[in-house]
């Protein structure tokens, strides 16, 4: 994207809609640097919320008044409108759950379970978000399946060498962050779906941190499955998103049982309703799901393009401004096309846990620990690391605070 694309996104205009972002404690003004744990929601979507509740709270295909028939088609078509956001090809293939970690239990335990045998293969990557690799590891024990796991170089990038001679005739699937929410880095998931495919395997994508951000389409990837969460896209929290091919679907067996997911119960035996009902059991996430499909109309009126070109700049300059501090170790690739919009880093001399309490002192909100990714901090030789992520909200002057904000912690730690 050029330069005047980019600097026509008009950032004030935006940050106009997250009151949250004017808050101030101990007179200084909110810092949020921990997207890739959690958005901020503009007024848009919480309105829109509001306005469920306010005007057609009722449960869904369960009455024949108007509020549960309002109700009903706003759900109904909120399926809809994911699917379009996404390049799915209906609503047939977009299963609302409540985040990334059960879209993720979902397809393990209603296809995984049913299908792995032992000795079987499941390829992970080092990178993998606990949501993944403890779920498919858990599978793993129950089947007699192995886990194997795709190296990260030294860059921070998969090394797909390695992924070659693993992703082989024995792998059944094969299970991929799209973006590292510790590394940055964005993985060439359409090639790792197209050498599961080569080999009758699965494909499985972690895209929580890759839809919020950037274009996605699912059809141009082919996943098999594809998970996201609302809250890291503007969204609310409690709602998540599965999709995956109908064909695959149609054959699996529902993950939860309850009202709402059946065609026919008796008391020898029940059987299933249609897509994507059956995968969705009990009273869903309503409200959550009007909530998701404003999130998607706030992004599209930006433009997604346009996020991502932003984000990366932020990034860019928040990596380049630590680098040239001297004394920090950053995590992942340089900035370019593979690296999205968080920064990993520790100061010498300072705990990750350390640093975001002094960051916290001055209102900077950043993430420190494991991340969900404990094995990988292992591979990188650290404990813990503090991660500043960003998005279409956050400024460079942002960034320019987080730095200067570096010093204290020098000063108490030296």
């Amino acid at each position: 994207m050029s330069q005047q694309n980019l600097e026509s996104l008009d950032v004030a205009a935006i940050r106009e809609e997250f009151p949250i972002l004017e808050r101030e404690f101990d007179g200084q003004q909110v810092v949020y640097l921990d997207n890739a744990a959690t958005t901020q929601t503009p007024d848009p979507v919480v309105d829109a919320m509001s306005d469920y509740y306010r005007e057609y709270n009722a449960n869904i295909h369960r009455g024949i008044h108007h509020l549960s028939q309002e109700a009903s088609v706003a759900y109904e078509e909120a399926h809809d409108r994911v699917a379009d956001f996404i390049g799915a090809d209906g609503r047939e293939e977009v299963i609302f759950t409540k985040n990334t970690t059960e879209s993720e239990n979902l397809v393990a335990y209603a296809w995984g379970l049913n299908e792995l045998e032992p000795d079987d293969r499941v390829v992970l990557t080092e990178m993998e978000h606990h949501a993944s690799l403890v779920t498919w590891q858990q599978i793993a024990h129950q089947t007699g399946a192995d886990v194997e796991y795709i190296r990260v170089d030294d860059d921070g990038r998969l090394d797909m060498d390695h992924a070659r001679e693993l992703i082989d005739d024995d792998a059944a699937i094969v299970s991929a962050v799209h973006v590292s929410n510790t590394l940055g880095t964005v993985n060439p998931v359409s090639e790792l779906t197209e050498l599961a495919h080569e080999h009758d395997a699965i494909s499985v994508i972690d895209g929580a941190q890759a839809v919020p951000n950037r274009p996605v389409d699912v059809g141009e990837i082919d996943a098999d499955f594809y998970a996201f969460s609302g809250h890291k896209m503007a969204g609310p929290t409690g709602i998540g998103v599965l999709y995956g091919k109908q064909d695959l679907l149609e054959e699996m067996d529902p993950y939860l049982y309850g009202g709402g997911m059946i065609r026919k119960v008796t008391f020898e035996e029940s059987t299933w309703g249609d897509l994507p009902w059956k995968f969705e059991p009990g009273t869903p996430q309503i409200a959550e799901a009007v909530g998701l499909v404003a999130a998607i109309d706030w992004l599209e009126e930006i433009g997604m393009e346009r996020i991502q070109a932003h984000e990366e700049e932020i990034a860019r300059y928040a990596y380049e401004r630590l680098e040239a501090e001297g004394d920090i170790e950053i995590y992942g690739p340089e900035p370019g096309p593979d690296r999205g919009g968080l920064v990993s880093f520790n100061v010498e001399g300072v705990h990750a846990h350390d640093l975001a309490s002094i960051m916290n002192d001055h209102t900077i909100a950043v993430r420190a620990g494991d991340h969900c990714t404990q094995p990988l901090h292992d591979r990188l030789g650290v404990a813990a690391s503090t991660r500043a992520s960003f998005y279409v909200y956050n400024t460079k002057s942002e960034v320019d605070k987080l730095v200067a904000a570096l010093d204290d912690a020098r000063q108490l730690f030296s």
